[in-house]
């Protein structure tokens, strides 16, 4: 058998054999759960089909629209941080930084995303607790003498942004820095003998080059920030139940599964949070060609 035909072989088993881990992970901890949950959604306790009853059932309770639109705000918040402030964060110490004070940076940028979100739910709440909190000027200066007023219902949106920016902002920057990195020297210096500012070149070279990338982590994103639970629902507990156990639909679905033991109805909440997740990403990557093969 010559060289070239045995290393084709070799590689045609090489590669499935190098997936099959994820592949089997993805299937017993992704499809094969998401599968269940659809026949739980369109079905009752007894396993009769049900259409959309257990849809239409979530829909009218009285909790169901509120911790959606409570997702939509934090969502807006925290897409608007990820994207605007991580990029631009990247392009900072890409460009306008020494090589060596910029990865100190990038790696005390890093430290949060280290830590599990329990602890720096943890971290938080000593922040936000005027009584304690070491920037408790800034809160009093805000007009937030209590913990009580930084708890209002109409800042949980913004808090919980603010932790999950925190803790996951310093990975992307990494990344983005990465892709940044992939942008050729010489394309940069075309730009700068053409007279571009630092402006006019990460509006018209930087940010348009790592374009998917951007796209990419927005997807991740979105599709992390709608299943929203582990802040709220440990903010909730910490401040003895100023925070609603229904902020968000994962708790939702949580109080419908674990304190009413409707399944179901927990199935269907599961199912409408996965349908957003699918269009938001289908939606970005249609709009952004995410997926397109560049020409060369």
């Amino acid at each position: 058998m010559n060289q070239p035909v045995r290393r084709a072989r070799e590689g045609g088993v090489s590669g499935p054999l190098f997936v099959s881990g994820y592949v089997i992970l993805l299937l017993a901890f992704g499809v094969l759960p998401t599968l269940y949950a659809v026949y739980l959604a369109f079905t009752n306790v007894r396993g009769q089909f049900t259409g959309l009853n257990q849809f239409l059932r979530v829909f009218q309770d009285f909790r169901f629209w509120p911790a959606f639109g409570n997702i939509v705000v934090y969502l807006v918040f925290w897409l608007l941080l990820i994207v605007i402030l991580t990029v631009g964060v990247a392009i900072l110490l890409r460009s306008r930084m020494p090589a060596p004070l910029s990865a100190a940076i990038r790696f005390l940028y890093y430290i949060p995303g280290a830590l599990a979100g329990v602890a720096s739910v943890l971290v938080w709440l000593f922040m936000l607790d005027p009584s304690v909190s070491p920037v408790n000027w800034l809160l009093k200066a805000l007009d937030l003498a209590t913990f009580a007023q930084v708890l209002a219902p109409g800042h949980l949106s913004l808090i919980f942004a603010l932790i999950a920016f925190w803790t996951g902002a310093g990975g992307w920057i990494v990344v983005m820095y990465g892709a940044l990195n992939n942008i050729p020297q010489e394309v940069l210096e075309a730009a700068r003998m053409d007279g571009a500012g630092p402006w006019r070149m990460a509006l018209h070279i930087q940010i348009p080059m790592i374009r998917k990338w951007i796209v990419y982590m927005a997807i991740l994103a979105f599709a992390a920030g709608t299943q929203l639970f582990v802040e709220p629902q440990l903010l909730q507990t910490a401040s003895l139940g100023r925070v609603s156990p229904t902020w968000s639909p994962n708790q939702l679905a949580y109080v419908y599964a674990f304190q009413h033991g409707d399944f179901n109805g927990a199935a269907a909440i599961s199912l409408v949070l996965l349908v957003i997740g699918l269009l938001g990403a289908g939606l970005l990557v249609t709009r952004s060609g995410l997926f397109k093969v560049d020409e060369q």
